[in-house]
């Protein structure tokens, strides 16, 4: 089978192409692949791709040549994971056979955040439409540039019509799948899977060490909940009367406010390093000397991999429970969810609830590892290659 891989970036940014760097080798084992992709503009690190494989970079050849260059290929399916130029998309699912694997809110929220941050910040449960311009502004759904919304809406009102052109539909959760159903769209979930021979046994293995670990990893948004981390840090502390030290591995627009924040709270009880972003070899390490993963986003997580790559090394997860995160983390099972709303106190109370007795904590670490473990790369590909099929016959 002939699968052509669409995708905005050439370069790892995001789970996205963290995805596309394991499956694309993968299917390359058995099936003829290529890559075409927006713009390879970024310093991160390259998806890896065969080297026999076309490459075609729309920032080079523009929008006519590479749809050209993609026709006279002839692939038998066209596998998209999310493009800028809604037109350059449209000519791609114009060409047969293209399936849409949803990460994201695309198609169905103005900003893509899903969220109301008037006040306490919260999910939003609208559904799309013309409705949400009288709602951005007051509800703060995004910035404050009415040009901007426009433009945005407009976008997003496009990709809710090119769902509708797509042979087929994929979702990463449930979550998601009953997010476009109110579109009356029907989707496939094919879950996530978590890296194939990096399940290791992790250094922290009890709650007997001189400090504890807890580690974040991701991009530092506001969205992402690391402030609420750091002012969770002082309860935890308090409440199990031990030491610790929180990483935060990643970068982002919010850093620099968490940095400074943590840095006041920071005493000889509590201690806290921010390390930018992590090459996987690192990340690694950090995740197989740490006692707990803390998710604490706000906003609904489509999936939330990054805690179930956590448990391949039995370490828990504590998070609040948005999104697709309640579809792998399962209360009292591989760690603990934080009560509503998403605030502080109730994320420390979720991480105590983990740390405070032994026993119970090395029943997380073990369902931590068994509940990674399902997630498998060969029954991801079983599942997307049926999907393909189902396509060209």
């Amino acid at each position: 089978m002939r699968i052509a891989f669409i995708n905005h970036s050439r370069r790892k940014i995001g789970g996205v192409e963290t995805y596309l760097d394991t499956i694309i080798p993968a299917l390359a084992t058995e099936h003829e692949v290529s890559f075409l992709y927006e713009s390879d503009a970024s310093g991160r690190e390259l998806i890896t791709c065969p080297v026999d494989a076309p490459l075609w970079e729309a920032a080079q050849l523009g929008r006519s040549q590479i749809v050209h260059r993609l026709k006279q290929w002839k692939p038998d399916v066209c596998f998209v994971h999310g493009l800028a130029d809604t037109e350059l998309e449209a000519s791609i699912v114009g060409l047969g056979n293209a399936v849409l694997y949803i990460h994201n809110y695309y198609g169905s929220c103005i900003s893509g955040n899903k969220m109301i941050v008037n006040g306490t910040a919260k999910p939003c449960e609208r559904t799309f439409g013309a409705a949400c311009l009288a709602h951005y502004f007051p509800d703060r759904c995004g910035g404050s540039n009415p040009l901007t919304m426009l433009r945005l809406y407009q976008t997003q009102s496009h990709r809710l019509d090119l769902m509708k052109r797509y042979r087929r539909l994929i979702t990463n959760s449930e979550h998601m799948g009953r997010e476009i159903t109110r579109y009356g769209l029907a989707s496939d979930c094919v879950y996530p899977f978590t890296t194939p021979g990096s399940s290791i046994n992790s250094s922290a293995s009890d709650l007997r060490s001189d400090s504890l670990r807890l580690i974040f990893s991701g991009r530092m948004t506001s969205l992402k909940g690391g402030d609420l981390l750091v002012e969770a840090a002082p309860m935890v502390q308090r409440s199990l009367g031990r030491k610790f030290h929180i990483t935060f591995a990643g970068d982002g627009p919010e850093r620099g406010a968490w940095q400074h924040r943590a840095t006041e709270l920071q005493s000889e009880e509590v201690t806290f390093d921010f390390t930018g972003w992590l090459t996987s070899e690192q990340l690694t390490q950090k995740l197989a000397t740490s006692h707990l993963h803390v998710m604490p986003s706000v906003w609904p997580e489509p999936f939330g991999l990054s805690g179930l790559e956590a448990g391949l090394f039995g370490v828990p997860t504590a998070a609040f429970a948005v999104g697709g995160i309640p579809e792998w983390l399962h209360e009292g099972l591989n760690g603990h969810l934080a009560c509503s709303p998403s605030t502080s106190q109730n994320l420390a109370a979720a991480i105590v609830r983990v740390l405070s007795d032994e026993i119970h904590y090395r029943r997380l670490r073990d369902g931590a590892r068994k509940q990674a473990e399902l997630y498998q790369l060969n029954s991801h590909i079983d599942h997307l290659l049926t999907i393909f099929r189902r396509c060209v016959s």
